[in-house]
């Protein structure tokens, strides 16, 4: 059995999960509305608040798209209940962020701001001038929309600077050594 794809998974109050003839399962919350085309080898089953996702067989192929499908869909309750966020910070003499609306506009050492604007359901906050938070229920869209942010500056191994998640540890390098 899958370790993921056996775990059940409880639909809180206020959130409706519907579940189409083909396979196509739509989460409705207090922050927005998700959906997701699920594997037809994989049958969901929904009895009360609590939903299981079951596999035909024991094939590898079967066995990946469970734990897959239960993890996809598991990300889709929690991201209409809670939401998920990531926390970048900015290291650097004089980089600063500022969220206007829908759109980051960072100051990072080029010649140029550069400006983000926000796809639907995301959103921008900027508690200091250096912390950037990226906030929305898909999982997959706040994700890769930090790692763009890091991707303008990543961080270097030598002094630090850059963009970097908040909890992560960058290697640093020793410099050149002098004669």
């Amino acid at each position: 059995m899958s370790r993921i794809g056996k775990l059940p998974i409880t639909v809180p109050a206020g959130v409706t999960v519907t579940v189409d003839e083909n396979n196509l399962v739509t989460v409705k919350g207090p922050k927005g509305t998700l959906s997701q085309q699920v594997n037809p080898d994989i049958t969901i089953k929904q009895e009360g608040n609590v939903l299981t996702l079951e596999r035909p067989t024991d094939s590898k192929p079967h066995k990946a798209m469970h734990g897959l499908y239960r993890a996809l869909v598991n990300n889709m309750v929690v991201g209409v209940t809670e939401g998920f966020a990531k926390t970048l910070e900015m290291v650097g003499t004089g980089y600063r962020a500022a969220a206007e609306g829908k759109t980051l506009t960072i100051n990072i050492g080029f010649s140029h701001p550069v400006v983000l604007e926000a796809p639907e359901g995301i959103t921008f906050e900027t508690p200091n001038q250096t912390t950037i938070v990226v906030k929305g229920s898909n999982k997959q869209q706040v994700g890769n929309l930090a790692a763009d942010i890091r991707a303008i500056r990543k961080p270097e191994p030598y002094l630090g600077k850059g963009i970097k998640y908040q909890n992560e540890h960058i290697r640093r390098k020793e410099g050149k050594t002098g004669k």
